[in-house]
């Protein structure tokens, strides 16, 4: 079984509750909140802001020139297209474009980026592979199988994007050059941690997590 196959499965209690959950399932009957929508669309800016200097990693300890170039690409494409779909909703939703840009991470979303990037710094390049894989692999599966269930129009473009062709080859690459390296405990605890973050950012949204409240002591 090739590396990322052995990862999923690893993997597939919590990523069937990614699908189970009520966020994703209201992406694809349309029964989403707006409100909920909005708070995710804010986190997953700032989350993306972040992610790009993960890829800019990724390309610059590539341990060849095609994969670099690739990841080049992909950091170039999530800092125009994905992020364009972001404003494009902010927009709709009456989110200023100043706002979005002063947006503050949430705690999940903080933890989630500075995981990420850690893993990057004092990993090596298999590490961040797992480490990014399930975002990009898991936003994938979410879209084909809201797509194929027949996703309701209001979310219909967050589907599209993420089930489209080009975006299902971009996962499909990723995953053979993951597959190229060996299996390791250390690889597993990267990839179920990334993929533990990814059920706690829809579950941060659903509940449109905040940082705990100051309160003052009381003087008598």
């Amino acid at each position: 079984m090739a590396l990322s196959e052995q990862l999923r499965s690893a993997a597939d209690e919590i990523w069937r509750a990614q699908h189970a959950h009520p966020f994703v399932r209201g992406l694809g009957d349309g029964t989403l909140p707006p409100s909920r929508f909005r708070f995710w669309i804010r986190q997953d800016y700032v989350f993306l802001v972040e992610y790009a200097r993960l890829l800019a990693l990724a390309a610059a300890r590539a341990p060849d020139l095609d994969t670099m170039t690739r990841f080049a690409e992909l950091l170039n494409e999530t800092l125009h297209e994905e992020m364009s779909l972001h404003r494009s909703y902010s927009a709709e939703l009456g989110i200023d474009a100043a706002d979005l840009a002063r947006e503050e991470p949430a705690p999940t979303t903080r933890g989630y980026a500075d995981f990420l990037l850690r893993t990057a710094a004092i990993g090596d390049f298999a590490d961040l592979l797992v480490g990014l894989l399930p975002c990009m692999w898991g936003f994938n599966e979410i879209g084909l199988r809201l797509a194929a269930d027949g996703a309701h129009e209001r979310y219909g473009r967050w589907v599209e994007m993420y089930s489209s062709p080009e975006f299902t080859a971009l996962v499909g690459w990723l995953r053979e050059l993951t597959d190229r390296y060996t299996p390791t405990a250390g690889l597993e605890r990267v990839f179920l941690a990334s993929s533990r973050y990814e059920l706690a950012f829809w579950e941060m949204a659903w509940r449109e997590e905040g940082w705990p409240a100051i309160h003052r002591a009381v003087r008598y």
